[in-house]
């Protein structure tokens, strides 16, 4: 027995999250197993862009807790069988990471496994790797703007 999390604005059913913290190599790990919805009203009839929508629905709450720099790798299977190989998206930038990605990425490994039902129940593992920015010191301008500090900077 599973539980079940739906919310209206949401086009998948969550159906368990893990998430796992890695301090030392700074990475996160959130493996969500969730199992897209079909469409509920007339209107929404057109697979292709139901389809499309729910996939952006799940891209975007899957990454919800990653920075724009973080790099991100995706790997996606089925939960009912476990031979089926996985299907992975190598590590990007967050800012990189689409719906369209994914979508292109599925249809690549659909034409050569037929298998693959977009009802099924999906594992979906998101890796982050947080990037660090900058580099971790403040310089003191001892109060004077940056730019006409480094006129007065000079080397030795």
């Amino acid at each position: 027995m599973y539980q079940s999390r739906i919310t209206m604005d949401r086009k998948f059913t969550i159906i368990d999250e893990i998430t796992n913290t890695y301090r030392r190599f700074n990475t996160i790990r959130n493996q969500l197993n969730v199992r897209l919805l079909p469409p509920l009203n007339e209107e929404e009839r057109d697979p292709i862009s139901y389809f499309i929508d729910s996939v952006t629905n799940l891209c975007e709450h899957a990454l919800r807790n990653c920075d724009v720099s973080d790099m991100v790798g995706i790997s996606n299977r089925k939960e009912d069988n476990m031979r089926h190989q996985v299907i992975g998206i190598s590590f990007r930038r967050k800012d990189q990471i689409w719906a369209d990605v994914i979508l292109k990425v599925w249809e690549m490994v659909t034409q050569f496994k037929s298998r693959f039902n977009a009802l099924d129940k999906l594992i979906l593992e998101v890796h982050s790797l947080k990037i660090p920015v900058g580099f971790g010191r403040v310089m003191k301008t001892n109060g004077r703007q940056l730019d006409t500090f480094a006129h007065l900077k000079k080397a030795l």
